[in-house]
């Protein structure tokens, strides 16, 4: 059974407590579909060590592999989307870098376990290179980054352009929420005319998902 409490400090401070298994699993039973949906983003804004996105990656690469586990190759392109699609905020350091990790150890576990020497380093390394950017220390109520000096919490959107090719773009945080639409709506949108339609502070060429690790 996870811990709820770390420290009785950090439950005053920052109001930390971790939520349980069983109660992670019924409340994504809510949404089961989407958690099963290889694409379908989500954002955890207090992710703590994960205990969230964890299951939800755990739900995605189930799918992928019941689909994909006969072809490394496009094992690799789904589950890259799989983690993609997932995003957390958390005020406390070493919280993110407990969630990355674990989020990085189960795709490892898994891939290798599929795949054993075939596994590849790149793509191992473009499952990091994603996690870094999309699970971040961060107060998302004020929507900064902690220290000095403070910046505007960005996030980037990634988009399969074809079956290798990966778009990234990226968003201030801010701007996403600001809209008052926005809580019907998923992290990036791009339905129509009479939708917001956020526009990104940096634009990328469009690389190989499995060089992420080296685009800039």
């Amino acid at each position: 059974m996870t811990k709820q409490v770390v420290s009785k400090k950090r439950v005053a401070d920052h109001g930390e407590v971790y939520t349980q298994e069983r109660e992670v699993n019924a409340m994504l039973d809510l949404v089961k579909q989407e958690t099963q949906r290889i694409e379908s983003r989500f954002l955890e804004p207090a992710c703590g060590t994960g205990n969230f996105l964890i299951e939800i990656l755990r739900r995605k690469l189930e799918v992928v592999a019941s689909r994909y586990r006969k072809s490394q190759v496009e094992y690799e392109r789904y589950a890259f989307l799989a983690v993609s699609s997932l995003y957390g905020i958390d005020i406390l350091q070493d919280n993110i870098d407990t969630c990355r990790q674990r989020l990085l150890g189960l795709v490892k576990e898994q891939y290798t376990g599929l795949f054993k020497t075939k596994a590849k380093n790149e793509f191992l390394a473009a499952i990091q290179k994603v996690l870094s950017l999309n699970i971040l220390w961060g107060d998302a109520l004020i929507l900064q980054t902690p220290g000095e000096p403070s910046e505007p919490i960005v996030f980037p959107e990634w988009s399969p352009v074809n079956s290798s090719l990966i778009k990234r773009r990226d968003f201030v945080f801010a701007e996403l929420v600001s809209h008052a639409s926005l809580s019907e709506l998923p992290l990036f949108s791009d339905l129509g005319e009479d939708v917001f339609i956020p526009q990104p502070v940096k634009d990328y060429p469009p690389v190989h998902f499995l060089r992420i690790a080296d685009a800039d």
